[in-house]
């Protein structure tokens, strides 16, 4: 079975890539471009410290906009940013028989309701697999005992998250992308801890 994790080069994303890997399932990870920024170098770097195969998908950038003005229309980014994740887990489906991501239990976006998860099953025939089951304080032990991790303020260097090339467009658009998104924190994975070096 192929099997793919959509990723960031977070933590999140990076956990689950090795709870398949340590069910014998070997996923390629991939994180989506739409070509405005080249937002997938710091994914690939993480995936590359990790040993696991990287691609990046390629997607239309009409996708990209109509993200960006539901951002703008709603004045906040959280269905914009839906908006794109269920684009990429519909195109993925069509390639791989698993797909799976760092979403958990308590994300608000990017995440697929119970229903839409049955549905993208029901429709594509894939598996979907995510971290519904685990909360932050979990995810954060488990990543901190696996993983060397970089925490510091998103910006468009340092990330791979769907934003990135939002907020690029937005700023290309005239739109001052910073008075929609807030100010957060990531926690980009460098790679293994010295125990687990080869750890898969």
């Amino acid at each position: 079975m192929n099997a793919c994790v959509l990723y960031s080069g977070g933590k999140d994303s990076s956990l689950m890539a090795v709870m398949l890997q340590r069910m014998g399932i070997r996923p390629e990870l991939v994180t989506a471009n739409f070509g405005v920024h080249e937002s997938w170098k710091p994914a690939l770097k993480s995936a590359e410290s990790l040993g696991f195969p990287h691609r990046v998908l390629r997607l239309d950038g009409e996708v990209l906009e109509d993200a960006a003005k539901t951002v703008i229309h709603d004045g906040f980014p959280n269905n914009g940013i839906n908006m794109i994740h269920r684009a990429v887990i519909e195109a993925v489906a069509d390639e791989y028989d698993i797909v799976a991501d760092g979403t958990r239990r308590d994300d608000r976006t990017p995440k697929l309701s119970r229903d839409e998860i049955r549905s993208l099953e029901d429709r594509k025939g894939v598996e979907y697999i995510n971290l519904n089951g685990l909360g932050y304080k979990t995810i954060n032990r488990l990543s901190s005992m696996l993983f060397t991790l970089k925490k510091e303020e998103s910006s468009i260097d340092n990330s791979s998250d769907y934003e990135v090339e939002i907020r690029c467009l937005m700023d290309e658009m005239g739109y001052e992308s910073g008075s929609f998104f807030p100010v957060h924190f990531q926690t980009r994975v460098t790679g293994w801890r010295q125990s687990q070096s080869g750890g898969c």
